[in-house]
């Protein structure tokens, strides 16, 4: 919703207050220190749009930023903590693997539960617009143990209320972490090769640079469309040209 050109004043953490000018807005991102979640970050405070920016983590993020405010939080807790809070967007990209979290109990209570609780504070904060990073072939009725975690959370976010749900799904994210299996590292480096020959149907799995995703956060927080959308490989790239214009 824009906001008249004047002086705003919103509420925020543990009685702060910011002013903003020219109806910037204020963004709440969770999973700042994750792949994807770092560049966005960089594109959140590359833009003027944000007069402050809110990163929720369990640990300190190593940056230094006069917009960014880093929130070390209780994800179990969130609605405590973020008691008082208001934003305009909600940025979310948490997730794990099978391989990190252990076992599949944990893994849901990542990339469900912690992804839900999230989108439930930022609710509650009066965020009007959620963006959220998730996976191509998501589908709650899946076989594969992954994607149906992940369609389940899409349908349980659809059910928030959110006036915006942008839902990213993106096929193999391209960049490295600390982490990266042997297999996975070599299935990175090929992906690039591969990715010409998935075409028509098929273009749904090309992996793509985390860089590009974030910036299609961005681009789907500036579209203004209302409303539940979801995108794949195709819409992604579209999404990250209007993400990367200059604002």
């Amino acid at each position: 919703m824009a906001v008249a050109a004047s002086t705003v004043s919103f509420s925020v953490m543990a009685g702060e207050s910011i002013t903003a000018t020219d109806a910037r807005r204020v963004a709440l991102v969770a999973g700042g220190s994750g792949l994807v979640g770092a560049h966005l970050l960089d594109a959140l405070l590359a833009s003027r749009e944000y007069a402050r920016v809110y990163a929720l983590s369990r640990r300190p993020l190593a940056r230094d930023n006069p917009r960014l405010a880093n929130r070390i939080v209780d994800f179990e807790r969130l609605a405590t903590d973020l008691k008082g809070f208001v934003c305009q967007d909600a940025f979310c990209c948490l997730g794990t693997t099978l391989r990190t979290a252990g076992s599949q109990a944990a893994f849901r209570r990542v990339d469900f539960d912690t992804v839900i609780a999230f989108a439930r504070a930022a609710r509650a904060a009066q965020a009007q617009r959620l963006v959220v990073v998730s996976s191509v072939g998501a589908a709650a009725d899946s076989n594969n143990f992954y994607l149906r975690v992940k369609g389940e959370t899409e349908r349980a976010l659809e059910s928030l209320g959110f006036s915006s749900l942008d839902i990213l799904q993106p096929a193999l994210l391209l960049g490295l972490r600390g982490d990266e299996r042997p297999l996975m590292l070599a299935a990175k480096f090929l992906m690039p090769l591969a990715n010409p020959l998935l075409r028509g149907a098929r273009e749904v799995y090309r992996g793509i640079p985390a860089r590009t995703v974030a910036q299609a956060m961005v681009g789907a927080a500036r579209s203004g469309r209302r409303g539940v959308y979801r995108y794949t490989h195709a819409g992604l790239r579209a999404l990250a040209d209007r993400g990367r214009a200059v604002r």
